[in-house]
């Protein structure tokens, strides 16, 4: 638990040392005015949570300031820590890990966010556990995505199910799910194009992967991970919008957060898109994905 702070603390260090810290000393010890308000709006924004998602957490807090008579800022700071908190909670329980002979994972994500290291990352997580993994590189369009996870797959000694430059991706998505079953892996990940020559033919590729797979084994894919770089700011918001319609996302990973002094994203994501975040990309090393945990989260944005 302690190494799990200790690298989040990195993670968030860009954005706490910039923008939330800047929330941080708005909220002391003072009264509240029409001013506070204002700068805690402008805060927001632009730390990349969104307008949206910056109304929301506004028209709660000034609902929750009015009900529960809160005048000063400090006190405001709490009830602030525990929107967001509620705002990254995501309802309902997460049902994904009943057992299953096999369990799907396809994992989804423009090129360049971190989506090939983030499925070695899982895979290594997940084998940990005692899993058997496999994966499949079905990002067939480019011969070095193929190759990307071949080398990730060899580091962590996870086999991967490939096939021919510009091979048909379904096809390889079905290879991939029949060498599961013969070698008795019970976790398939599933890697997919992150750009085509239009977003309409992308979006109908991994349509397309997604069938195979949901004919191929009951209730597949069980889990669709968007793979999200923080750095993107809003235009993650709009690229994560596409994929949702595209092949219905349960869950996103967010990567290179700390690249960035923008870490608001998290809570647009939340906010917006009401898909739950479910790993954070804490640094370079295979070892370095965390599940997501809100509370932890916002408590190392705004320490007290």
């Amino acid at each position: 638990m302690l190494a799990l702070m200790a690298s989040l603390r990195e993670t968030l260090a860009r954005t706490r040392n910039s923008i939330f810290g800047r929330v941080q000393a708005l909220l002391g010890q003072t009264d509240i005015t029409d001013d506070t308000w204002e700068e805690l709006e402008a805060l927001l924004l632009q730390a990349d949570v969104g307008a949206a998602t910056t109304a929301k957490l506004l028209e709660a807090l000034k609902r929750r300031a009015k009900s529960e008579g809160i005048v000063r800022a400090d006190a405001l700071r709490s009830a602030l820590k525990e929107e967001l908190r509620r705002l990254l909670s995501p309802n309902g329980a997460d049902d994904h890990a009943k057992p299953r002979l096999l369990e799907v994972i396809l994992v989804v994500g423009v090129n360049g966010s971190g989506k090939t290291t983030s499925i070695a990352k899982l895979g290594k997580r997940y084998q940990a556990q005692g899993r058997r993994v496999l994966l499949a590189a079905c990002d067939t369009f480019r011969a070095a995505a193929i190759d990307q996870l071949q080398i990730w797959g060899e580091r962590v000694g996870i086999p991967v199910i490939a096939g021919a430059p510009n091979s048909d991706p379904g096809a390889v998505a079905f290879d991939a799910v029949q060498a599961a079953f013969a070698r008795k892996c019970d976790l398939l990940i599933v890697d997919t194009a992150g750009r085509l020559h239009t977003k309409h033919n992308l979006m109908k590729e991994l349509e397309k992967v997604r069938n195979v797979l949901s004919r191929a084994v009951h209730e597949a894919p069980h889990q669709t991970l968007l793979v999200i770089d923080a750095t993107n700011g809003q235009n993650a918001i709009n690229q994560a919008k596409g994929f949702a319609r595209a092949v219905g996302v349960t869950g996103v990973i967010l990567t290179k957060l700390d690249g960035t002094p923008k870490g608001g994203v998290a809570f647009a994501i939340a906010g917006e898109l009401g898909i739950p975040i479910r790993y954070l990309g804490t640094g370079e090393k295979v070892d370095d994905l965390e599940e997501f945990n809100p509370q932890a989260f916002v408590d190392e944005l705004l320490s007290d």
